[in-house]
């Protein structure tokens, strides 16, 4: 993945100053590749709970309300994602849907390249948790979140973005009779960087 990310904006230097800075049009409607890498903290992530890293596409709306201020909202599908303990392995797995709403504040008067930052909140929905013991859990989770990115105008309304971020999700008050857990919390809280394209208009 970082690969790929410094490829793309190798590209993006190349093709900046190419570029006609695209600064009309109220909204932004991007496409991405969302590469999704856990922290894995929390009492039940000390205990060594890992969930499993991966990459899934997203779409993000964006709309200015001056030419600087804007909301963008991130969307996805719900997500299933493997959990693994040690040397036990896979010990269940779970879903999750975290739609992301943030305030942004994008620079202007850059020729080739706009660079942008915000912080907004996450809501995020849990659903099948299935562990290989009977367990409860609180399937709501609400979390800050930061990040920042930059858009790279191509032709047309087209441009290229890179994006990173950083959510505060919470899975909470996880209850495993079987192991003794009480009130257990596992601290997903992951950073995303995600890369695509996108058309403002």
């Amino acid at each position: 993945m970082k690969k790929h990310l410094i490829a793309i904006a190798a590209l993006a230097a190349l093709a900046a100053p190419l570029a006609q800075a695209q600064d009309t049009g109220d909204w932004i409607v991007r496409g991405r590749a969302l590469h999704l890498d856990s922290a894995d903290k929390g009492s039940l992530g000390d205990a060594g709970l890992k969930l499993d890293n991966k990459t899934f596409p997203e779409v993000d709306i964006t709309y200015f309300f001056t030419p600087n201020l804007a909301a963008e909202l991130v969307l996805t599908y719900p997500q299933k994602h493997d959990l693994t303990l040690g040397a036990l392995g896979k010990v269940g797995t779970v879903k999750h849907l975290p739609p992301t709403l943030s305030l942004q504040y994008h620079v202007t008067g850059l020729q080739g390249f706009r660079p942008y930052a915000g912080v907004g909140i996450n809501y995020t929905r849990f659903s099948n948790l299935n562990l290989i013991v009977p367990s409860s859990y609180d399937k709501n989770s609400f979390g800050l979140a930061f990040g920042a990115g930059v858009d790279v105008p191509l032709s047309g309304g087209w441009l290229l973005n890179l994006d990173v971020k950083k959510v505060h999700i919470h899975l909470t008050d996880v209850n495993i009779p079987a192991l003794n857990v009480s009130n257990g919390t596992f601290k997903v809280d992951p950073t995303l960087i995600s890369v695509g394209v996108g058309y403002r208009f």
